[in-house]
C-alpha cells in the first residue's frame, strides 16, 4: 500500500512528491500483470484517499477549493527547510501588525515596538536561514536588483553634495530596514497559508484606515485643504496622499480574494472590502489615488477577462463617465485639474509640476550618484520633496539607480503575468490564478499612484514585491514538483512521460472520476 497522503501540509518552495507516484518495481518482468494490477489498485485507493482528504478540506475551509495537491510526509531535510522560519514568520507578522495598525496609537505602548520587533524577527532569521540553507538569503531577482540598488545608495550617501547625515539618516531610518524586511519575506514566506495571511494582515489596514476616512469625512473633519480627509493613522499613512496610495494598492487585492473564493458569504465579505476600500481612496481626493484605482480595476478586469475585451474597454468608459457624475462635490473639478492646473483652487497641481522639472533638472545636472539620498529638498523649491518617486530616486541617487528601481518594480510584473498565463484554463480551481492577478494589479496601482508621492523608500513597495516574489516561488515550486512527479511515474511504470493522456494529474483540480481512471489507465491495466 501507498503511504497516506497528508492533505494539511501547505505548498512550499521545496520539491516533494506528488501523489500518484509510481512505485518501483512495477516494470518486473517477471510478475508484470500481478503487480500493474496491485499497483493499479494502490492508485485507487491512493486517489480515494485523496478525494476524501479533498472533500474534507474544502469543508474545513467552508466551500473554498483547494487546488494544492495533497502529498505524501515530506522527508526529514524538507520538513526542516519548511519548519525553518515559523519563528521568523511569527516575528514578521507581529512587526508587520505593528507597522500597518500601528496600536501605539490608540493604547500604552511603545512607539519603537516596531523596530524591536524588526530586530527580533531579523535576530531569529539569520541562524534559521543559515541554518535551513547556508546562504543569508535565497537570490531570485528581485533580491539581486535590491541589493544593487542599496550599494547605489550608500555610495550617493558617502558622496552625497549637500548633507552625509541627511542622506545617513534617510539610508538607516527608512530604506534599509524596509530592504531586511523585503529579504525577510521573500525567505520566510514559504507556504501558501502564510502568504494569504499576510496579505490578508495588509488589506485588513486599508480596511481599517478606509473606516476611519469615511468617520471623519462624514463628520466632516476635512483638515486637508478645507475637503479633504487626512486619516486617523500616522507614519507612513498620515499623509492623505500616501494613504490613498495604501488603499489604491489593497484594493484590486481585495477585489481578486473575491473573484477567486468559491464560498459566498466569504466571496460577499471581501467584495464588501473592495467597495469599502474605493470609498475610502475618494474621499482622499488624491488625483494620484484615484489614477492608482483606476488603472489598477482595468488592469485586474483585462487579466481576468480575455473575451470581448473591446465591450470591457466601453463599459470601463462608461462607469468612469457615471463615477464622475455622483462623486462628491469638488471630486471632478480635482481630478481634471491633473490636465487643467486652473481647476485647482490651492495651486497645488502647479507647484507638483515645479517640483517635477526641477527634480529632472537636478538629476540631469547629477546622473551618476544624484545629489546623495535623502538631499533633494536641501536643493529644491522651498525644502520640498519631489512629489514623484522616480525623480526622486534619479535626483537623489542617479539614473543607473532609477534603471534599478525600475527593473524592480518590472520584474514581478512579468512572473506574475506567467502565472495568470499558464493557470488561466485551470482558473476555476486555481487559487493562485486570482492572487497572481490581484497582485499585478496592485503593482500597477502603486506604480501609477507613486508618480505623485516620494515613496520610493518607503514600505509599500517593498511589501507588494515580496508578496510577488514569495507567489512565483511558490508556483514554480509547485510546477516542478508536478513535473519531476509525472517523470517518476512514467519511469517507474514505463509509460512515455511525452504522452500526457497517459500520465493523470492528481491535483485538486481534478475531479473524482477522472482521478481514478488515472490511477487504472497509468499502469496500462
Amino acid at each position: 500500500m501507498p503511504p497516506k497522503a497528508s492533505s494539511q501540509q501547505p505548498p512550499d518552495y521545496e520539491p516533494v512528491v506528488p501523489i500518484g507516484a509510481a512505485r518501483a518495481g512495477l516494470a518486473d518482468e517477471e510478475c508484470g500483470a500481478t503487480l500493474a494490477w496491485n499497483a493499479a489498485r494502490g492508485r485507487v485507493e491512493t486517489a480515494a484517499a485523496d478525494i476524501d482528504s479533498d472533500n474534507s478540506d474544502n469543508s474545513d475551509n467552508s466551500g473554498e477549493d483547494n487546488s494544492v495537491r495533497a502529498r505524501p510526509e515530506a522527508s526529514a531535510p524538507v520538513k526542516v527547510l519548511k519548519r525553518a522560519h515559523a519563528l521568523t514568520y511569527a516575528g514578521l507578522f507581529l512587526f508587520s501588525f505593528v507597522l500597518f495598525y500601528r496600536p501605539y496609537e490608540f493604547v500604552t505602548l511603545p512607539s519603537n515596538l516596531a523596530f524591536w520587533l524588526a530586530a527580533v524577527a531579523l535576530a531569529i532569521y539569520l541562524p534559521s536561514q543559515i541554518a535551513a540553507e547556508g546562504t543569508l538569503t535565497a537570490r531570485p531577482r528581485e533580491v539581486n536588483l535590491v541589493l544593487l540598488l542599496t550599494c547605489v545608495a550608500l555610495l550617493s550617501v558617502l558622496f552625497a553634495k549637500e548633507s552625509r547625515e541627511e542622506g545617513w539618516a534617510t539610508f538607516t531610518d527608512i530604506f534599509a530596514r524596509a530592504v531586511v524586511m523585503f529579504i525577510v519575506i521573500v525567505n520566510a514566506v514559504r507556504t501558501e497559508r502564510r502568504l494569504r495571511w499576510l496579505v490578508l494582515l495588509s488589506v485588513g489596514s486599508g480596511l481599517l484606515m478606509s473606516v476611519g476616512a469615511l468617520d471623519d469625512y462624514w463628520t466632516g473633519k476635512l483638515t486637508v485643504e478645507g475637503y479633504r480627509v487626512n486619516g486617523q493613522l500616522g507614519g507612513i499613512f498620515g499623509n492623505s496622499n500616501d494613504m490613498a496610495l495604501h488603499l489604491a494598492t489593497m484594493l484590486p487585492l481585495a477585489a481578486a480574494l473575491a473573484a477567486g473564493s468559491r464560498n459566498l458569504l466569504k466571496r460577499a465579505a471581501y467584495a464588501a472590502g473592495a467597495l469599502l476600500l474605493m470609498a475610502g481612496t475618494i474621499v482622499t481626493f488624491s488625483r494620484g489615488g484615484f489614477l492608482a484605482m483606476a488603472a489598477s480595476l482595468f488592469v485586474l478586469a483585462w487579466t481576468l477577462r480575455r473575451r470581448n475585451r473591446l465591450a470591457l474597454v466601453a463599459g470601463s468608459c462608461a462607469l468612469f463617465v457615471l463615477f464622475l457624475a455622483v462623486a462628491p462635490d469638488n471630486y471632478t473639478a480635482r481630478v481634471f485639474s491633473i490636465f487643467d492646473h486652473s481647476l485647482d483652487a490651492y495651486g497645488s497641481a502647479e507647484a507638483r509640476q515645479a517640483l517635477l522639472l526641477r527634480s529632472i533638472v537636478v538629476a540631469a545636472r547629477n546622473p551618476i550618484l544624484g545629489v546623495g539620498m535623502g538631499n533633494f529638498p536641501l536643493v529644491s523649491i522651498r525644502s520640498q520633496v519631489t512629489h514623484n518617486a522616480y525623480t526622486q530616486v534619479a535626483a537623489e541617487m542617479g539614473v543607473a539607480a532609477l534603471l534599478l528601481y525600475t527593473l524592480f518594480l518590472w520584474t514581478p510584473l512579468k512572473g506574475l503575468r506567467r502565472i495568470t498565463r499558464e493557470t488561466f484554463d485551470a482558473r476555476r480551481t486555481s487559487r493562485l490564478y486570482y492572487l497572481a492577478a490581484g497582485m499585478q494589479a496592485s503593482l500597477v496601482a502603486y506604480m501609477v499612484a507613486s508618480f505623485f508621492a516620494s515613496v520610493a523608500y518607503y514600505w509599500n513597495v517593498y511589501y507588494l514585491v515580496g508578496y510577488a516574489v514569495c507567489l512565483r516561488r511558490l508556483y514554480e515550486a509547485d510546477v516542478a514538483a508536478s513535473e519531476k512527479g509525472r517523470a517518476t511515474g512514467a519511469e517507474a511504470t514505463g509509460v512515455d512521460a511525452a504522452k500526457p493522456e497517459h500520465v493523470e494529474d492528481f491535483g485538486g483540480g481534478a475531479s473524482a472520476d477522472v482521478r481514478v481512471r488515472g490511477a487504472i489507465s497509468a499502469t496500462g491495466v
